[in-house]
């Protein structure tokens, strides 16, 4: 799938993942450009989040996010700037598709969850969004 074939390319949105169900032990993939809408450029990972907590929030400028519940449950919050969403991932055979230009927070961490990110970017600190105010004012523009 291309971003470009999607018609809801700018939205944040599920993707389900393909499935490929075995009594030993059932297996998901992620394939750039085809499963998910961007080339996978940086993986990293969220984990030790006390149950309840939830990660400051942030957007980025030009980076693209898919976001998945390797193990528990978390929340993600995305905002447009306009309305916000709350999206429960609690299932590794499907993920969040986060354009750039929505704040997103991750939130209401289970205990012992794992959360993977991978982004359409490498590390770019001018990148990040940090400020909710900044955004609103972007978003404005």
């Amino acid at each position: 799938m291309s971003s470009e074939d999607s018609p809801n390319r700018d939205e944040p949105r599920i993707i389900d993942l393909p499935r490929f169900l075995d009594h030993r032990g059932n297996l998901s993939v992620i394939e750039e450009c085809n499963d998910i809408p961007f080339p996978i450029r940086r993986a990293y990972w969220v984990y030790d989040v006390p149950g309840g907590e939830a990660r400051e929030g942030h957007a980025y400028h030009r980076g693209r996010e898919f976001i998945v519940a390797l193990s528990g449950s978390f929340d993600v919050m995305t905002d447009d700037g306009t309305g916000k969403e709350r999206h429960s991932l609690n299932r590794s055979y499907y993920g969040l598709y986060v354009p750039a230009g929505v704040w997103r927070t991750l939130t209401n961490f289970s205990t012992n969850s794992l959360a993977l990110i991978l982004s359409s970017t490498e590390y770019d600190p001018d990148d990040y969004i940090i400020d909710y105010n900044s955004f609103l004012n972007i978003k404005k523009r």
